[in-house]
């Protein structure tokens, strides 16, 4: 039988995809599109928190520390808990969400009280958002997270505080959003300019 050299084996690349970012404005002008306030404040949370799809939605009302300004999102990805920094305009717009929606078990509720909204749905609100913001790119909710990494990298926020933020067990996922913050890169000056 013969014996397979290991190191002769050719292993596939890995393809570097870099995160699709959106700008401020265009994430404004999703936050804004909504008519509808639940749908708005599903998206900002996301948003403003860097949260993935199933941790919004298995938010509950006692998540929101609103003395600590924090977040805690149970249980995400790797079964840790951790926190995350809550803005005044997010504490604001839940303020204004609370009473009228009145959340029992979740604090985003699908059309029966005390059930999980559905990931779908959101998916929809999405959708419409992107499209009457008039954006057309491919927009996935993921993009929220990815942009809001990206802001704060570009605002200059330490790269380790993001790892935390974002529940990033290795440093590596985290450096991803060097390669899209066009921060450092509108330093740069093209030689085209100075010809």
């Amino acid at each position: 039988s013969r014996t397979i050299e290991v190191n002769l084996i050719k292993r596939p690349k890995r393809e570097k995809v870099l995160p699709n970012v959106l700008s401020k404005k265009e994430v404004k002008q999703i936050l804004m599109a909504p008519s509808n306030m639940k749908h708005r404040a599903m998206l900002a949370v996301i948003y403003s928190c860097g949260l993935r799809c199933g941790e919004l939605l298995r938010l509950k009302p006692e998540h929101i520390d609103s003395n600590r300004m924090v977040l805690i999102v149970k249980q995400s990805k790797g079964k840790k808990d951790r926190i995350t920094p809550l803005s005044q305009k997010i504490v604001d717009l839940l303020r204004e969400y609370y009473p009228v929606f009145r959340p029992k078990t979740w604090l985003f509720e699908g059309m029966t009280v005390g059930e999980m909204y559905d990931e779908r749905s959101l998916q929809k609100v999405l959708k419409s958002a992107v499209a009457r913001a008039g954006i057309r790119k491919p927009v996935t909710l993921h993009w929220l997270r990815h942009s809001y990494a990206t802001h704060l990298l570009e605002a200059g926020t330490d790269l380790r505080y993001i790892q935390e933020i974002l529940g990033h067990s290795s440093s590596k996922t985290t450096e991803i959003y060097t390669h899209v913050s066009t921060h450092s890169l509108q330093k740069i000056t093209s030689p085209f300019d100075t010809l």
